[in-house]
């Protein structure tokens, strides 16, 4: 059998939403990181940011990249993370990897 082809909503969440939701999210988490300011309302809100995250990339973008292997309850479909490797967490590093590069190069030219 022939895996179940994907609509245009699941292809807009998986090549346009979770890249841009997973940039934010890493840039902003990083931002959290690096600035030393560690309050709960804004702890909280990094948690809940990257609550949404692990929930779209599991809902949205595993579950629907799951393939044939994904009716069986016995283990991990490699479709799905490959997919959810791609849409959700290169982005977030990328995000990650924008904020520290900003931070060198701002720490650069103040010196």
């Amino acid at each position: 059998m022939m895996a179940p082809r994907q609509g245009y909503g699941s292809l807009f969440i998986r090549f346009i939403v979770a890249p841009l939701l997973g940039l934010f999210s890493g840039f902003h988490t990083m931002d959290f990181i690096m600035g030393g300011i560690y309050t709960w309302p804004q702890m909280s809100r990094v948690f809940a940011l990257t609550l949404a995250i692990v929930i779209l990339s599991y809902e949205f973008v595993y579950k629907e990249n799951r393939g044939e292997s994904g009716n069986r309850q016995d283990g991990l479909s490699p479709q799905g993370l490959k997919a959810t490797l791609y849409s959700c967490l290169l982005p977030y590093m990328i995000g990650v990897l924008v904020l520290l590069s900003l931070a060198i190069l701002s720490q650069r030219h103040v010196s």
